[in-house]
């Protein structure tokens, strides 16, 4: 064994280093020549995902367009081909010059949509939060039309129930008239803070309803010729409440100002309403009922003029079928009247300046029945 001619650990003979070996290496590498062949880097079969570079600049907005060949997809290119396709360019001295840029043209302008006119029966939302836009009611004027929107036949539907509810309650007894009657005073409350833009005004609005509360309580408690001084002494406790409880109040003057006149007038209003209570049980009865026919002959769909003429004789029609049924007889004509009138002027207040549909169904169910009370408790006085 020569010198050259070693065996390794397992029994292998290997060749070394010298000048005999060379035959059997590279006998050797012609053996491992194919494995090499076999092992190439397979290029994709779609050549449209390979680079291509189709320029020397580093103007990055500018991006040429690339136009691909498209090859069946049966047909595999050929390595050397690929490479050839994605191979870079020469390294040049110059570079290519940039296309002209052309300036974009301008957009033309979009006309602005018209504002869209919210319909007759359409309400917005309150604008008490200190909004600087105009209100409907301005908006309103200045386009000529009015401002005033009645409530309507379902709100004058509704107060001629509540009128027959506070007739029947008070031809049971004071008891009965309780009931319909606490009714009534909630909702003044509630629709007269709306009907001045004060919502929410959850604590004006108990406030008012206590006060409405503590005078029924009072005139329940006291005999009949003592009825008007508890109403009275009542409506005066609770002013001077408010106006106390608004000096405590850390708000601006002037919203300090709107929050006394609303409460106090609601307070008064509910508080006037206990005035059923202390009237003669068939004075309510009449003028409940003259409230009803004057307010649904209101909502009927006729010119205003002859609406107004068509609600007063409905009272006063009204007046004298219940004067009829009571001891008040024939005057019950009078006290109709008296209530329709001031069912009207109730209606009239619920209707200014733009109310919503929340007004429309708290002020304009209430204020007909709650405006009425004074007329229905002196006229029944008068005429019994």
């Amino acid at each position: 064994m020569s010198d050259d001619q070693q065996y390794d650990g397992y029994g292998q003979r290997s060749y070394g280093q010298g000048y005999g070996s060379e035959p059997q290496a590279q006998q050797q590498y012609q053996q491992q020549q194919p494995y090499h062949q076999q092992q190439h880097y397979q290029e994709p079969a779609n050549t449209q995902d390979a680079q291509t570079w189709q320029g020397q600049t580093w103007d990055t907005q500018y991006q040429p367009q690339v136009q691909h060949q498209q090859q069946p997809h049966h047909q595999q290119p050929h390595p050397q081909q690929v490479a050839a396709e994605t191979a870079y360019l020469p390294q040049q001295s110059g570079a290519y010059p940039l296309p002209p840029e052309t300036p974009a043209p301008a957009p033309e302008p979009v006309p602005a949509a018209p504002a869209a006119t919210p319909a007759p029966d359409s309400y917005s939302a309150p604008t008490t939060m200190g909004n600087a836009r105009i209100t409907d009611a301005q908006r309103a004027r200045a386009e000529g039309r009015s401002p005033i929107i009645p409530p309507g036949a379902q709100p004058a539907g509704l107060t001629a129930v509540l009128a027959l509810l506070l007739a029947g309650g008070a031809a049971v007894g004071p008891y009965a008239l309780l009931v319909p009657l606490v009714i009534l005073q909630a909702v003044t409350a509630a629709g007269w803070f709306r009907l001045n833009g004060m919502w929410p005004a959850r604590q004006g609005i108990a406030l008012a309803f206590a006060g409405a509360l503590v005078a029924d309580v009072a005139v329940l408690a006291v005999d009949d010729e003592y009825a008007l001084p508890a109403i009275l002494g009542s409506l005066g406790a609770w002013v001077l409440l408010t106006v106390v409880l608004q000096l405590r109040s850390y708000a601006g003057a002037d919203e300090r100002m709107q929050g006394l006149m609303a409460t106090v007038a609601s307070a008064s209003l509910a508080i006037i309403a206990t005035g059923n209570l202390a009237a003669a049980p068939d004075a309510v009865i009449v003028g409940a009922l003259a409230v009803a026919a004057a307010t649904v002959a209101r909502a009927l769909p006729l010119p205003g003029p002859v609406s107004i003429v068509v609600a007063l004789a409905a009272g006063a029609g009204a007046g004298i079928l219940a004067g009829g049924l009571t001891d008040i007889g024939g005057q019950g004509a009078l006290l109709g009247l008296g209530a329709g009138v001031c069912a009207l002027i109730g209606l009239r207040v619920a209707s200014y300046d733009y109310p919503s549909r929340f007004v429309h169904m708290t002020a304009g169910v209430a204020l007909p029945l709650t405006v009425a009370v004074p007329a229905i408790y002196l006229l029944g006085r008068a005429l019994a």
